[in-house]
């Protein structure tokens, strides 16, 4: 067969998950937020399933890696969850069984040629420094997450090369203090814009202690996870691509500018400084998100924002929120994933490429997650037992075309990571939707590959398609 899309040499093709999504909870000895949510508030989850057993990781991570391997993977990212490695969160003391999990998971990465891309948080704040300190409202515990991470370079860091800080910190501030979709579910813009720089700092930490690490040294790199959802104006009026602007600059460059550039965009400090929302900080704080950028960056691409000027009035009386400057557009005639309610828009992959190559330095960057979420599977499997999941490999294909012709122009993306190898636990929507190459029959925990899984294996063996 011809390869239309040839991708740069050693390119990342892999897959992504987390601790919380796939470990279960064997053997944890400290409760993330998610899993105590669920311990008071299952019915919040679909169908009632929380991460209890999730994929199964924790006891099944060897046959796991090995149909990950069977499919062909190069890569895979996943994350050592605080409330696993670590005993006492003060001291940084670690526990046994943790420690023995993720060297156990790391070497047999190694022992399968699959190359471990570690992230530090995935959603997962341990609930005792919520109860005791306020979580990421707290400094003190943007300081005890550096000392995790000191940790976790220390441990690993002979053998993981590739870290990143945080993954998706913007959703954390999303769903658990503005819209009410991650406990504890506050709704309190003062919160969650101390809330958004704290983040910022303790990935700046994170780095700051990986920069001083041997990991570092030997030629280790670090980076963060963003999910980018660009935003698209309703039209060039002048009032759209200012409502465009500024849902731009909340949500995407609130990270990314402090991430490679070191430091805030001047129009949101402006606009948070006026509204009197501004997050206390300091000039030693700034400094070290200044001298603490990261050495490549991960993109989650799902779907576009698209915004328009103001039509409702903004209420005033709840406090402040993103949307006093900006109302969501819903486009005539745009494609959806009626399963998830995002929109379809691979061109968007075009868009960030370039973003990235023109505005950010052009820094080195992959794609951490991109993926299409369907509900009921189970119907589309083939008399041998297969899911035939051609939807999905249409879905890549349409994104990974755009991509490759961000990179044909320039763009310095070298890998391509989906969401998700195993069909795994997604938070309140547990198992609703499915991500995976591979299969979970959660009765059973029988793993299949599907349609898909054979044709990841085509693509990373041709290194295009």
């Amino acid at each position: 067969m011809s390869i239309q899309f040839k991708f740069p040499e050693n390119f990342w093709w892999g897959s992504a998950t987390s601790g919380p999504q796939s470990e279960g909870r064997f053997n944890k000895k400290h409760d993330s937020v998610f899993d105590h949510w669920f311990d008071i508030e299952p019915e919040a989850f679909f169908n009632g399933v929380g991460p209890n057993v999730a994929s199964n990781f924790y006891n099944s991570y060897k046959e796991d890696l090995k149909l990950i391997k069977e499919i062909g993977l190069n890569s895979i990212r996943t994350s050592i969850q605080w409330t696993r490695l670590i005993k006492d969160f003060e001291t940084g003391e670690v526990d046994e069984d943790g420690l023995r999990f993720y060297n156990a998971v790391i070497d047999e990465c190694i022992a399968n040629d699959i190359l471990p891309v570690m992230n530090l948080h995935h959603f997962d704040l341990p609930v005792e420094l919520y109860d005791k300190y306020g979580g990421w409202e707290s400094k003190h515990v943007v300081d005890l997450f550096a000392l995790f991470a000191k940790k976790c370079f220390e441990l690993f860091g002979d053998r993981v090369k590739h870290w990143a800080t945080f993954n998706e910190p913007m959703v954390v501030v999303e769903g658990e203090y503005l819209y009410q979709f991650h406990y504890p579910k506050i709704v309190d813009g003062k919160k969650a814009v101390q809330v958004l720089y704290n983040l910022n700092l303790a990935s700046a930490k994170a780095i700051k202690e990986f920069k001083e690490s041997d990991c570092s040294k030997n030629g280790g790199k670090i980076g963060i996870i963003l999910n980018l959802t660009p935003s698209y104006p309703r039209s060039q009026n002048e009032e759209d691509v200012k409502a465009a602007k500024f849902a731009e600059d909340f949500f995407n460059n609130s990270f990314l500018d402090p991430a490679i550039k070191g430091e805030f965009t001047t129009d949101l400090v402006e606009i948070l400084t006026k509204d009197n929302v501004i997050w206390e900080s300091t000039e030693e704080e700034l400094e070290i998100i200044k001298n603490n950028t990261i050495d490549f960056l991960g993109v989650n691409y799902y779907q576009p924002r698209r915004a328009k000027a103001k039509e409702e009035k903004f209420d005033e009386s709840k406090g402040w929120m993103p949307n006093k400057y900006f109302d969501d557009y819903e486009m005539p005639g745009r494609r959806m994933n009626p399963y998830r309610g995002w929109e379809i828009y691979p061109q968007c992959m075009y868009d960030i490429a370039i973003n990235i190559r023109d505005n950010y330095n052009n820094i080195p960057w992959y794609i951490s997650e991109n993926g299409m979420g369907v509900e009921g599977e189970e119907k589309y499997i083939n008399a041998d037992g297969v899911i035939e999941d051609d939807y999905r490999i249409e879905f890549y294909e349409e994104h990974l075309s755009y991509l490759h012709k961000g990179i044909s122009e320039g763009s310095n993306c070298f890998g391509y990571h989906t969401w998700t190898p195993i069909d795994c636990w997604s938070w309140a929507n547990a198992y609703k939707n499915r991500y995976g190459f591979i299969s979970v029959d959660l009765a059973t925990q029988k793993k299949t590959i599907k349609k898909s899984g054979r044709w990841i294996k085509e693509v990373a063996k041709n290194n295009g398609f």
